[in-house]
């Protein structure tokens, strides 16, 4: 047996509001929360489905102390399903995203955003039916 990917975990100073943004953008629900911490999924997890199959992983965000300082060295990639990417960014817009500058000049295929605790992550090509977006 090898071992899976189970949990993508987020440092943070506001885990409910973070995870409220990011079950917003992904369609996600809170499966778990505690103290300092909360944990949302596109599913919930049992013991036996992770051992059968590669599932999902789900995204945990976990109150620290000090704030982000420097450029994510790991990010989240995104591709809107219903609508175009430009549709998508205006979205996630609304929602608290933030337009980011990290270097990747102009014309790229992809958008960079940050969350609302200025975690980057990409919005992708849509992957919506063609004459949807």
């Amino acid at each position: 047996m090898t071992s899976r990917f189970t949990e993508l975990t987020v440092d943070c100073q506001d885990p409910e509001r973070l995870a409220a943004f990011w079950c917003a953008v992904l369609d996600f629900k809170v499966i778990d929360s505690g103290e300092g911490q909360v944990e949302i999924g596109s599913w919930v997890p049992t013991v036996e489905e992770v051992r059968a199959r590669q599932m999902p992983p789900t995204l945990v965000f976990i109150r620290v102390p000090e704030g982000k300082a420097v450029k994510n060295r790991l990010h989240l990639d995104v591709s809107p399903v219903d609508r175009s990417t430009e549709e998508e960014v205006v979205r996630l817009l609304g929602l608290g995203a933030t337009r980011k500058d990290v270097g990747q000049g102009p014309g790229r295929s992809w958008v960079v955003m940050a969350d609302p605790e200025g975690n980057e992550f990409d919005v992708l090509r849509t992957l919506a039916p063609q004459g949807t977006s």
